[in-house]
């Protein structure tokens, strides 16, 4: 079976042509808010270097998410638009469970990790079966580094850009229990060979996506966050709270004594009592 598979969930941008787990052609690199421009001429580039074409393939593979909200859809897009032309079948694959590919056979459990937006983090658990299959432990999360520390039990192996970045905050949360292990610096970027072969085991159970299909965007909702910000008060509560402050002002302004708001208002006429 032979694939086009893309990755461009994160700034990091992969894209491989695999025969089977043979590659073909695969290029990598970074591509931080220039996916539109780089991902077709690094996509003819790969062909051109394969001789091979759209049509002598037989399926896409894709990033799903989650990630770059601009980057899934330039790649989910772009895949979208070859199968449209080729009616290839085109497989999905979570970002965090093709990055748990790039260690295939680890007995360890895997902790794949990626930075969200406002400061927080996705990650997923995984762990290889003794018959090499991915079993997923815990389904995409999102959340701050030390929600992320604080789940943690066992022993489990951690990688991806969210761990190269908030390594500290997540080890400075484990409990006594988890043992935090760093995975070898190859697994730590998302890689386009992993996705494929994530990707093809889904063709080959005839797993393909639909006509609706979109990014999987894996984030808490405006809820959530302005619920947090508040520091816990419900928007009752803040509501309430807002209220209370506008009519305190006018309640103070009516404890002044009389007599002070009275030369007050003589002041605003134009002088006070010596006449300066």
């Amino acid at each position: 079976m032979k694939v086009l598979a893309v990755e461009t969930a994160t700034s990091w941008q992969s894209v491989a042509i695999l025969d089977e787990s043979r590659v073909l052609a695969c290029h990598d690199q970074e591509a931080a808010g220039s996916h539109a421009k780089l991902l077709l001429p690094t996509i003819d580039r790969l062909f051109s270097e394969t001789g091979l074409t759209l049509k002598q393939l037989d399926g896409l593979v894709v990033s799903i998410g989650p990630g770059s909200f601009t980057g899934l859809r330039v790649g989910l897009a772009t895949l979208l638009g070859f199968r449209t032309i080729s009616q290839l079948p085109l497989a999905v694959v979570p970002t965090l469970e093709g990055l748990a590919w790039n260690l295939r056979g680890t007995s360890t459990l895997l902790c794949p990790i990626l930075n969200s937006r406002r400061g927080e983090l996705y990650w997923a658990l995984f762990r290889w079966t003794s018959d090499d299959r991915l079993e997923r432990v815990m389904s995409e999360q999102v959340g701050t580094a030390a929600m992320l520390g604080s789940s943690l039990t066992g022993t489990v192996l951690v990688f991806g850009e969210g761990w190269t970045v908030e390594a500290s905050a997540i080890r400075a949360s484990n409990p006594p229990s988890a043992t935090v292990v760093e995975a070898p610096d190859p697994a730590m970027k998302p890689s386009a060979v992993s996705i494929g072969l994530a990707g093809m085991e889904r063709l080959r159970r005839g797993e393909s996506a639909g006509i609706g299909i979109s990014p999987l965007y894996v984030q808490r909702t405006a809820a959530e966050l302005k619920y947090e910000e508040s520091g816990g008060l419900s928007p009752v509560a803040l509501r309430q709270k807002r209220v209370a402050r506008k009519g305190s002002a006018p309640v103070a302004a009516a404890r002044i004594p009389s007599g002070h708001m009275r030369a007050a208002r003589g002041q605003s006429k134009g002088g006070t009592r010596d006449g300066a």
